[in-house]
Formats: structure tokens, sequence, C-alpha cells
């Protein structure tokens, strides 16, 4: 068995071996326990084979790739898919241009579990090779200036406008995000990660490369995954800030728990997801696993609920994540009427930012990300761009929301030198 220390002198290597690639991708738990996770670590380098589409009739096309393959596939879900699940548009700007979704079989694939390398695609000389793969440092090398989309006086003003929605009954509850970015940015994407990751670790971490667009990903959020026959998704509604005093930490944890807001916010996204999973189950067996549920990230606690299902045999996978998508926590209850509204106060088009990545296996098990507390770069024309939000509902104090955006912010912009 492998020391921590060697598995992490491993995983930093094996990241910056695909890294050389036009096209990797690094999916980590960092040593996070999860019932469902298949390895702590894969990373997937160089195209075999590859589709990127537009929104239209991507998950079909994505139905028609996976059957031609029939092998590991890893890629990533635009939030604007919803323009092909529902009848809904995307008119905002988009200086970052991933495609709506983009798969791809790679060459190399390496699964690492219980302190273990396994070469699941490519030769077993690739971990040779790993080891004694150079790690060339080249830091950051201009100052970013990042910038908010919005002012605080323009958010509070969007949110207020947003409740008057909800006194009207239009929607109980919606996910409003905002923008940060940068112009003109010059990072290594590489490098921002690592920091990125080893100052937030969270189980659903990742990086994903796709020629000049990078995806650097510290999320906490489990979209959905499938293990068998069984369908999980993980939504988070409730977050607090972590305080280094244990004992005001644990009361903090103790007050989240039973937090009357976070908990309606949490319980009407699940419902929302009971409801999505429903068109992929089999009839009465989808169930609440855990409800409100409490799990601690370095920066905040998160409140965490479990909703899980048998999956009809009579309905492919990808169209059960097609039933499922966009994920409810970033969408809001009503969903449809939500994704309106966003479309409407939103600043920025969402893009990969609320959508997913992740990968498939050749059996069709699969486990998807939610892209939050992301990095999203386009390398050819130096756009950096983050953006945060927060679920909004009638109880919600916008100042108090946007204190939360910016604790969400945080480790973002400490990564980034702007704090």
């Amino acid at each position: 068995m492998e020391t921590l220390q060697n598995i992490l002198k491993f995983k930093q290597k094996a990241l910056h071996w695909a890294n050389q690639f036009e096209v990797c991708c690094f999916l980590d738990s960092n040593q996070y326990k999860d019932a469902y996770s298949a390895y702590d670590f894969v990373i997937a380098a160089a195209v075999q084979s590859e589709l990127s589409c537009a929104s239209g009739t991507a998950f079909d096309q994505l139905k028609a790739f996976q059957a031609a393959h029939q092998q590991w596939l890893f890629g990533f879900f635009s939030y604007d898919l919803k323009n092909e699940t529902e009848n809904l548009h995307s008119n905002h700007a988009d200086q970052l241009n991933f495609p709506d979704l983009y798969f791809f079989v790679p060459k190399y694939l390496i699964a690492f579990k219980n302190g273990k390398a396994e070469v699941l695609i490519g030769d077993e000389d690739i971990l040779n090779e790993i080891n004694s793969f150079p790690i060339e440092t080249k830091h950051q090398v201009a100052a970013l200036n990042i910038q908010q989309k919005l002012s605080k006086v323009q958010y509070i003003s969007k949110i207020e406008s947003l409740k008057n929605h909800i006194i009207r009954g239009d929607v109980y509850e919606l996910n409003f995000c905002q923008e940060f970015f940068a112009e003109n940015a010059q990072i290594n994407p590489v490098e921002t990660f690592e920091s990125l990751n080893q100052l937030s670790p969270t189980p659903f971490a990742g990086y994903f490369k796709v020629y000049n667009q990078y995806i650097l990903s510290a999320t906490p959020e489990r979209f959905m995954c499938k293990r068998g026959k069984r369908l999980i998704s993980q939504p988070i509604k409730g977050t607090a800030k972590r305080s280094s005093n244990p004992e005001t930490d644990e009361q903090i944890k103790r007050d989240l728990r039973n937090d009357i807001k976070e908990q309606a916010e949490n319980v009407m996204i699940v419902d929302l997801v009971r409801h999505d999973l429903t068109k992929s189950a089999v009839k009465g067996t989808v169930k609440v696993d855990e409800l409100f549920g409490i799990y601690s990230f370095p920066q905040v606690h998160q409140m965490i609920s479990t909703i899980s299902c048998e999956l009809d045999p009579n309905i492919h996978f990808i169209d059960a994540i097609k039933n499922a998508f966009p994920m409810g926590s970033m969408t809001g209850a009503p969903k449809v009427k939500a994704m309106q509204l966003i479309e409407q106060y939103e600043e920025t088009k969402r893009g990969i930012y609320s959508g997913s990545f992740g990968c498939i296996s050749p059996d069709g098990d699969f486990d998807f990300n939610v892209v939050i507390r992301s990095i999203l770069f386009n390398a050819e024309s130096k756009y950096l761009s983050f953006q945060v939000g927060g679920a909004i509902t009638y109880q919600c104090d916008a100042e108090k929301e946007y204190e939360e955006c910016l604790l969400k912010a945080s480790a973002i912009l400490q990564v980034l030198g702007d704090n």
C-alpha cells in the first residue's frame, strides 16, 4: 500500500503528464469517503474519438456516440442544453465559448483505488512514464484584474425583483448567479487548479482541458451517478461559513442542520429532484436516502440530501441524465419558470457553469458533478470567469445572499491572488 505522500506525488505527476496532451480530464475525490465513487481519482488523456456539438440534438448524438464506442467516455454538459430539453433560449454574452456538449474516448486512462494505480486504457509502461515525468513550475505571470458583472447595489435590486416574483407565485425558489471575470488573463491552468484543489479540496474536484478551454473545479456537489440499476442524485442547498474554533464550528453545524430557512430551501429542491427522477424510475422506487445531511469542507459546511431510484430498463441512461438536466439545485422550482427568470435577470450566459462534467464507463455506469466553485478559462481569448450564486426564497435577506456569494467565491479569489 502506497503512503499518502507517494500517492499525492503520483497524482501531481499524472496531472502534469496528462496536461501535455491537447485534451485531458482529471477527476479527484480528494480522499473523501463516498459510498458511490468507483475510484479515488482517474486521469484520461489524449483523444481516440470525440464528439462536440451544440444544443439541439446533443443528447441523441451522445447516445449514438456511446453506442458506437461502448468504451470509457469523459465529457461535459453545458447548462444551455436546457434549450434542448425545454422551449427556452439564451441570448446573453458568452466570452468563453465552450461547446454545449463535449465527450471523448481517451487513448490513456489511469484509475487509482486503495493505494494502487491501474491502467484501464493504454500500456502499463505509462505508469513508469508518469513516475519519471518532470514537473516544471511556471508561476502566474501577470496580476489579474478581477471584476464583478454586478455591483452590490445592482445585485440587491435584482434579488428584490425576484422576491416580487415569488410573492406573485411565479416561483417558490430560484438559483440566481453573478459573474466574476478577468480579461487579458494569463494563468498557468495546471498550477492554478493545483492551488485551488489544495486550498479547497472537495469530493468532485476536476481539471478538464479541451484544447484552449479549461475547467478548474473545486465542486463539492454530485449531480447524478448510476451504479448498476440505481440512479443517485445529491443536491446541495444550505451553506454556513466555518469557524477556526472547534466548539464554535460544531455549533455552526448544529445551527445549519436546524435552520428552518435552509431546510425549506433544501426540501424544495429534494422535491424537484424526486420529480425529475420519477421520469426515469421504475414506479414506486424513488426515495430520499438522506435528508439534510451536514457535510464539512475547508471553507463551509453544506446541507446535502440524497435521492435515489431504480432506473426503468426501458429508459436509456443518457435519457435519464436528460430528464434531470439541468440540476434542480442550480435552477429552482418550478424548474422551467425558474430558468426563464434566470435568463431574464442574470447578465451572463452560464455555458459550462452550472452544467456538469464526469465520465461514463463501458457498462453504462456514470458519475457527473455540478460545475460550481470552478474557474473557467479560454486561453485563446484570455478570458477567465467564475460565477457564484445562491437560492433566492421569500425569506431570504438580499444582503446576506450577497455575503454568501462572496464566501463561495473566497477560495477562488484567494487562489487568483485577489484577496
